[in-house]
């Protein structure tokens, strides 16, 4: 398992931007897919977007297509989600995940390890 840390998020205007990063440990990072998931309140863990090793393939919750984009740096052990256009329904807490194999990589059983999460808030 890699260990992970997330950082960047917090309180910004709807219209806004932020950019996550999440910090791994561990000398196979770039052999990882990573992952970022995110959790409101009262609501269920739910898959936000997803990079390959190899930084060629991901996928994104069709809600935040054309908004986010996730990337990774794999001579520093960090994966990036920058979060443009930010709306109210976007405010959650975010995960990062990683997993050494994935099918679809969307389904959270998929991943290995997990992040503490980061708040990122959305006002109106």
């Amino acid at each position: 398992q890699v260990q992970l840390v997330e950082s960047g998020g917090g309180l910004v205007q709807a219209g806004g931007s932020l950019r996550l990063s999440c910090a791994a440990s561990g000398r196979t990072f770039n052999s990882y897919a990573m992952g970022w998931f995110r959790q409101a309140p009262g609501k269920e863990r739910e898959f936000v977007a997803n990079i390959r090793s190899g930084g060629r393939t991901y996928s994104y919750l069709n809600s935040v297509k054309g908004r986010f984009t996730i990337s990774r740096d794999d001579a520093k052990n960090t994966v990036y989600l920058q979060m443009n256009s930010l709306k109210p329904e976007d405010t959650a807490v975010y995960f990062c995940a990683a997993a050494r194999t994935v099918v679809t990589g969307i389904n959270r059983d998929e991943y290995d390890s997990w992040g503490q999460g980061t708040q990122v808030t959305v006002s109106s």
